[in-house]
């Protein structure tokens, strides 16, 4: 990345930022906007996707396109940007082993895609709600159907096209989080709506239930509620995984051991975050929101969901500290909280391997009045209005770019965003809504550092 010729060429305002006349980081905003496409995968009844979007290491991209009908699955996709077409890899019920069971179906993944020894891993939840109590719960099957019976740990062969299960889930909950440490064969995950938390080891074809992880999870109300964290994370050098809770504390398991602990000296409860009632629903209270692992300083990057805050953590010091606000630059200026209350799930490390790239929003405006909150998911979602902008950071100088907003090319608006891909050749990928329907799909968004 050219980063004084990009500017030069782009004519944007730029921001040297300088300690005693050492160059510690830019800022940028582009001063134009970027086009989506929109792709068509078939699938009518697809719904909002959390994660569920990678690229591998063929290039392509493997997406999922969630369902919420108690008899239809969620279904996975395949797209070959050399070829540009999209492939039907299979339906999230039969790839669970439950074609013929007349369970309650296997309507989503919302984890990301694990790559190891030419297999994809990743889990199964499901789409299917009954509101009690007003709130989503697992969904009573109606007719001849059978309840849920559990998410799965599914394994895909990338050259044969063959799924196989490799567990269930406790308790015949959903299966919200998932992360694999790929060296090691071993698949960390989190259940909804208690919030289980249970492992996976691939190589002894073993799963340990690790019991409750956060209160109650989300399963009810009141002081026992807490909401679910949706980023588990490895350090590659021992293969400790570490998570947090509502509350903020930081949680830690090392491999070989069953013992779920705190790490002392360190946490996520930040002024600069908020401030939160971890028993609410709303928001993801003091939990991160995504982390990545970057090598060359040997520490995580990630983002807290509400206040957009990006963060490093480093947890032999242990330390988290404040990099900077990653949100649009309409964000920035208003002062205010994010359009999703929960954050974005769009962050991801680059295949450069010092690019992070975030897929966030900006304010919403109707009739010239901001507009927040549920009024704003209400009616800026209905309109399109969503206002979603592409930020990338380079670690190395510290580099903030908003690249602007991004259309589709009839000037609608992507919107429902929560997941991010980023190819070989630069193009984002994400899944979608159209602003005029609650059909989800695959939209690409072209590379900002191509010329």
């Amino acid at each position: 990345m050219d980063i004084k010729g990009g500017y030069n060429d782009t004519g944007g305002n730029v921001n040297i930022l300088k300690t005693d006349n050492k160059l510690i980081g830019t800022s940028y905003q582009a001063p134009g906007k970027l086009i989506a496409r929109y792709y068509d995968s078939g699938f009518i009844h697809s719904h909002d996707t959390y994660n569920g979007l990678s690229v591998a290491s063929n290039g392509k991209v493997y997406y999922v396109l969630c369902s919420e009908l108690m008899e239809k699955g969620g279904q996975m996709f395949c797209f070959d940007p050399k070829a540009e077409q999209i492939k039907h890899v299979g339906d999230l019920t039969e790839m669970s082993g439950e074609k013929d069971m007349k369970a309650v179906s296997q309507g989503k993944s919302h984890v990301n895609f694990y790559e190891s020894n030419g297999k994809l891993y990743f889990s199964t939840h499901l789409g299917y709600y009954t509101f009690i109590d007003g709130m989503e719960m697992i969904g009573v099957p109606t007719g001849d159907y059978k309840p849920y019976r559990g998410g799965h740990i599914l394994a895909y062969d990338l050259k044969t096209g063959k799924a196989e299960s490799l567990c269930i889930a406790p308790n015949k909950e959903g299966i919200l989080t998932t992360t694999m440490d790929t060296k090691r064969g071993l698949i960390y995950n989190l259940t909804w709506p208690s919030g289980h938390l249970f492992r996976y080891d691939l190589n002894a074809k073993k799963l340990t239930d690790l019991g409750p992880f956060t209160g109650s999870g989300e399963r009810k109300k009141g002081n026992c509620y807490r909401v679910i964290c949706r980023s588990i994370v490895i350090d590659p050098r021992d293969g400790t995984s570490y998570i947090t809770n509502a509350e903020g504390d930081i949680k830690f398991i090392r491999v070989g051991s069953d013992t779920i602990e705190t790490l002392e000296g360190e946490n996520m409860r930040k002024d600069y975050f908020g401030k939160y009632e971890v028993c609410t629903a709303g928001s993801m209270a003091y939990n991160w929101r995504q982390l990545v692992w970057y090598e060359p300083e040997k520490l995580f990057y990630g983002v807290h969901g509400n206040s957009g805050y990006l963060f490093r953590f480093d947890p032999l010091v242990p330390r988290i500290e404040l990099v900077e606000r990653l949100t649009s630059v309409p964000s920035k200026k208003s002062g205010m909280f994010d359009y999703f209350s929960f954050g974005y799930l769009g962050f991801t490390l680059g295949p450069d391997g010092r690019t992070l790239y975030y897929l966030t929003g900006g304010p919403i405006y109707i009739d010239g009045k901001r507009v927040q909150g549920e009024e704003a998911i209400s009616r800026g979602a209905a309109r399109g209005l969503e206002n979603l902008h592409l930020i990338t950071w380079d670690i190395p100088t510290g580099t903030y770019i908003d690249h602007g907003p991004i259309f589709y090319p009839n000037g609608e608006r992507p919107t429902y965003v929560n997941s991010i891909g980023v190819g070989y050749d630069g193009t984002i990928y994400t899944l979608a809504r159209v602003s005029d329907s609650e059909k989800t799909d695959l939209i690409s968004i072209p590379s900002p550092f191509k010329k």
